[in-house]
């Protein structure tokens, strides 16, 4: 799963991080981050957080 974040549209809210800490952190700059690791099972909190971001700065792959 191939997961990023569109700095240029997040606006840092930290939505993602509260759904999916475990994917999702709010970095240095104010911006969301993705936090490197095993995906395996977080596929669903990883949905929840790409469809409640309010600019859409999540994007999902394979």
């Amino acid at each position: 799963m191939d997961i990023k974040i569109n700095k240029e549209v997040c606006i840092g809210c930290g939505t993602c991080a509260a759904i999916c800490p475990d994917v999702f952190k709010i970095g240095a700059d104010a911006k969301a981050e993705v936090i490197a690791g095993d995906y395996s099972g977080k596929e669903g909190l990883i949905q929840q957080a790409k469809d409640a971001c309010s600019v859409q700065a999540i994007e999902v792959g394979d």
